[in-house]
């Protein structure tokens, strides 16, 4: 399958203003790329790239004062099958668990895994380790939690989406990965492309996506709470402890956003 990929965003912004994204596809699935997804900008401004602490591919820019668009088209091979489910993983002890995992275990921005373990302790400890405690946490979150655009909020918590039972798929992913981390469970939150591709119209307008990936059997496995389905072609650009370590543009200065569309569309 070939899926053109891309996002277009623009801005006014009043001075000239420090500018870093994070919206090419991750280094792990670069391979993919049939056309590269390349940062063009309008006004053209020189573009400076490196990888940040994590190994996301981030770009660094100054945005001229007034108008200014973002954007990446890329075209993307993948294979066309769902996202794939390993029943029999199994969860490593605390002191199994490989070095680099363990920040992964620590509450975050949005984690705040000191306010969540009694409600989570509570709710999984019945529960056998492994692939179906993580099932039945995003079982709940997806359950507990109303999906809402229109209740979007920068500054949620994942107690807090627990509290207010609303939220955007970034907060379905952080009440996931808190209450996983919880439970000693390694996750990570992921943001990337998730196409609508094998699901009934009508589909909503673009959007990127969160998800997480959480360490079981000795490495990484998706699980989506927002959809809690298996979902073709969804293509990773970053991962962190939360959406504070991969915001797709973080902007150092005043400035209004005026356009925002992405695309995920299937080709022949």
């Amino acid at each position: 399958m070939r899926v053109s990929i891309g996002c277009r965003l623009r801005y006014t912004f009043p001075q000239p203003t420090p500018l870093i994204a994070l919206l090419n596809v991750h280094y792990s699935r670069f391979g993919d790329l049939e056309r590269a997804d390349h940062i063009v900008t309008s006004p053209s401004v020189p573009l400076e790239s490196y990888r940040d602490g994590f190994g996301n591919w981030c770009t660094r820019l100054l945005a001229p004062e007034g108008d200014f668009t973002l954007s990446t088209n890329g075209i993307f091979r993948d294979t066309g099958l769902p996202d794939q489910a390993t029943p029999g993983a199994e969860q490593l002890r605390v002191e199994d668990l490989p070095f680099e995992t363990l920040v992964f275990l620590q509450g975050s921005r949005y984690c705040d895994t000191d306010l969540l373990s009694e409600e989570a302790w509570q709710r999984f400890e019945h529960i056998a380790p492994g692939w179906g405690r993580v099932q039945a946490i995003c079982d709940f979150v997806h359950g507990h939690v109303r999906f809402d655009y229109m209740q979007a909020k920068a500054t949620r918590t994942a107690s807090q989406t627990l509290a207010e039972r609303q939220g955007v798929c970034r907060d379905f992913a952080h009440l996931a990965v808190a209450l996983c981390r919880c439970m000693n469970i390694p996750a990570r939150y992921c943001t990337g492309y998730l196409s609508d591709i094998g699901d009934p119209l009508p589909h909503p307008p673009g959007d990127f996506a969160a998800w997480m990936e959480v360490f079981l059997g000795g490495e990484w496995h998706m699980f989506d709470p927002r959809n809690n389905k298996p979902r073709i072609a969804r293509i990773l650009i970053a991962r962190g402890r939360d959406a504070a370590d991969v915001p797709l543009t973080q902007t150092f200065g005043a400035n209004t956003l005026t356009e925002f569309e992405v695309w995920t569309d299937e080709l022949p």
